[in-house]
């Protein structure tokens, strides 16, 4: 995203309207969407990423690793369970999802607006996964970086901010194992 700033700007600006503006669902629900599908993806970076972001976020990160394990037994709502496993599935593919899944969110009560923004998240957090691991962005094995990003995603969202990413670029530990 540093390297092409201007193809990097609407795709932020999507993000930021998913994962932080006004939504029904906390910021914290729409960051373990974003790390289910990550998760599923298999995609090291962006799993670790909204994994810390989500925990910054709640202020705990035994959710997030327990919604990578088993949606079902993850200590959240019955209708962020509905709308992870409808992510779940869009991560497959968007023809996955069924009826069935549908309805199981709207009863658990689920809006439409949160089944979209549900699926446009999947959906978007498929392209970020691939476009991560398809340029081989460099996945640091230190803890304390995607720590670092969590902190910047939860205080400042998906707006580049003016020096970019240098901030966490410039700790000694970052590439340690």
């Amino acid at each position: 995203m540093e390297y092409r700033q201007d193809t990097a700007a609407p795709i932020r600006a999507l993000t930021q309207i998913l994962l932080r503006g006004p939504s029904s669902l906390s910021e914290a629900e729409r960051e373990l969407i974003a790390t289910v599908v990550s998760s599923r993806n298999q995609c090291r970076f962006c799993t670790a990423a909204h994994t810390a972001a989500a925990g910054a976020l709640m202020g705990e990160d035994l959710t997030a690793e327990k919604v990578k394990r088993d949606i079902d037994s993850a200590p959240v709502t019955d209708k962020l369970k509905a709308l992870l496993h409808i992510a779940a599935q869009v991560q497959e593919s968007g023809k996955k999802v069924q009826p069935a899944h549908i309805l199981t969110a709207r009863l658990a009560g689920a809006s439409d607006v949160e089944i979209h923004d549900t699926v446009l998240i999947a959906a978007l957090f498929c392209m970020y996964n691939r476009y991560v691991d398809g340029l081989a962005t460099v996945t640091p094995e230190n803890k304390a970086f995607y720590q670092g990003l969590g902190e910047r995603l939860r205080n400042h969202g998906y707006q580049r901010l003016p020096h970019g990413y240098d901030h966490l670029k410039e700790k000694p530990d970052i590439h340690e194992a």
